[in-house]
């Protein structure tokens, strides 16, 4: 009987190693996939890192600009994933961050890659892309919002076509499996994330910035 148990170990011992050395190439390219995750955090920090540096150039010659805070929105990222982003241009870091929708002509546009499409356009309900300052804030149909004008070529019709920075209830407060609700091309993010944007751009001396980049 002891024969038979040092025979079925030596079996199964046999059958394990096997079963591992067929199966090497599929743990091996499991293993080899981790770093995609890791490329995609490096290509977020890198492309974060890069236009928080080009703003801080932007504003360094421009007494107006508020030269410390700074929202960025990368919209590389998913509408389903927080990038909107309020950062640090002097510790450079990232202070808050929240969901933001895109423009359902954005949406529409898609290529067969998916990337967005984006439109300067009137009519176009596209998100712009660009640089914007944050104007005077008005009670409209989202109640309280905050006119943006565009700085670049890119967003030079944002007055004309009414883009603003406001508030909506059916935008998610946190992160979520689907994709969120679409704008008619404003920076649209979730009432509780308003306020704290809300906070900072009333209480700023100089005006901020919002940086929409692709």
């Amino acid at each position: 009987m002891k024969k038979i148990i040092q025979y079925f170990s030596l079996f199964v011992l046999l059958f394990s190693l096997l079963f591992l050395f067929s199966n090497w190439n599929k743990f091996k390219n499991i293993t080899e996939k981790t770093p995609i995750n890791n490329k995609k955090s490096l290509d977020f920090d890198n492309r974060l890192s890069i236009e928080a540096n080009n703003i801080k150039n932007f504003v360094k010659s421009k007494k107006d600009y508020n030269d410390e805070i700074v929202f960025l929105v990368d919209m590389k990222i998913a509408s389903n994933k927080n990038r909107f982003f309020i950062y640090d241009l002097k510790e450079d870091k990232i202070i808050d961050k929240g969901l933001v929708a895109h423009g359902s002509g954005s949406e529409k546009g898609r290529n067969n890659k998916g990337e967005l499409y984006f439109s300067n356009e009137n009519n176009s309900l596209c998100t712009s892309l660009g640089k914007y300052e944050i104007k005077n804030s008005y009670n409209g149909d989202f109640g309280k919002a905050y006119r943006l004008k565009g700085l670049d070529k890119t967003n030079s019709n944002a007055i004309i076509r009414f883009i603003v920075l406001h508030k909506y209830e059916d935008v998610p407060e946190k992160e979520q499996f689907d994709p969120i609700c679409l704008s008619w091309g404003c920076p649209m993010v979730n009432e509780i994330f308003f306020q704290k944007l809300e906070k900072i751009i009333d209480n700023s001396n100089k005006t901020i910035l919002l940086y929409i980049y692709y």
